[in-house]
């Protein structure tokens, strides 16, 4: 069954028309139905077409957050072979926000580490719906540095609205936790990729994502604050979460050309969620494909080249 956004709905009557015949055909078997419902059909998708050719910052932002949208234990399962996960920080706790462990990526090894929102009421409670608290920066630290002793290449696979607010984790030094696990990127020194495959949500994103390449699914979003907090900054109102999304320029095409993005990747049309498998599969290749063009480098090129990356990103941006 799918799941409309607010602005599918003339989507939504259309498609559920042509599903609507097809329900009374099967009941009575001398209706004929199929050619007015293929119109349907045919209508559904020009109009699928037209809604996704030229979404709105704000629309993208709703098609990033789709509950249907393929998860980080989606991609673990579907790309990565021989998952062994590892949990804990050695300090405190285990964070179920932040998944990671030792995998396989085309008979390789590889470290995996990202954020899992759930896919259901439990899940999304279980991990928090993906906002991480500190033992989640200081787990992902942990595997970094493994990754980085042993030579793997580390892949992040990024989707959180944020690090979590709470008093206990600011208590734990969620500030603190989340810039040792920047810092940790900048300092390993093996190909480190990181793909945006929902949202990416102010520092609890940067943590994961600051990466010799970065890739976003063409309708993911990347920002420092979620539109309806910057409105509520800016503004004293979360309604004006529209306008807030287009100054934030958190759009995949937007920060591509401000060189915070590297690479797009194409999703299905209708979204990511719509042709789950595809999706999956088309990320996979682009990690392949980032993952070749960093393997001939060394160590210490890895590391400068990723310190300079970032360094040259303040000049880029204000020169576009």
């Amino acid at each position: 069954m799918t799941n409309y956004l607010d602005f599918e709905k003339p989507l939504a009557e259309i498609e559920g028309k042509a599903n609507e015949l097809r329900a009374l055909a099967r009941d009575n078997s001398e209706m004929d139905v199929e050619k007015e419902a293929a119109a349907l059909d045919a209508k559904a998708k020009q109009m699928l077409v037209d809604l996704y050719k030229d979404l709105t910052p704000w629309r993208k932002c709703q098609v990033a957050r789709h509950g249907d949208r393929p998860r980080c234990q989606d991609y673990i399962d579907t790309l990565f072979t021989d998952y062994t996960p590892l949990a804990g920080d050695r300090n405190f706790a285990d964070d179920h926000a932040v998944m990671g462990g030792l995998a396989r990526f085309e008979d390789k090894p590889v470290m995996v580490i990202g954020h899992e929102k759930g896919n259901d009421t439990k899940s999304r409670i279980e991990r928090n719906f993906g906002m991480a608290r500190p033992e989640g920066y200081r787990k992902a630290i942990r595997l970094m540095d493994l990754a980085d002793r042993f030579g793997m290449p580390i892949v992040t696979l990024i989707d959180t609205p944020g690090a979590y607010p709470g008093k206990g984790a600011e208590e734990r030094g969620q500030s603190e936790a989340i810039a040792r696990s920047t810092e940790k990127c900048l300092q390993v020194k093996v190909p480190l990729v990181s793909v945006v495959i929902g949202e990416g949500g102010s520092g609890g994103a940067v943590a994961f994502a600051t990466a010799n390449r970065v890739a976003m699914l063409e309708h993911s979003i990347y920002s420092v604050i979620s539109p309806e907090g910057c409105a509520s900054i800016l503004w004293k109102d979360a309604e004006k979460m529209r306008e807030a999304a287009e100054a934030l320029r958190l759009t995949a095409q937007e920060l591509r050309e401000l060189g915070v993005c590297d690479h797009i990747i194409p999703e299905p049309l209708g979204g990511a969620h719509r042709d789950r498998p595809q999706a999956i599969q088309d990320v996979g290749s682009a990690i392949s494909k980032l993952l070749g063009e960093l393997t001939m480098q060394s160590g210490e090129d890895l590391l400068n080249n990723r310190r300079k990356k970032y360094l040259a990103i303040g000049s880029t941006g204000l020169a576009a």
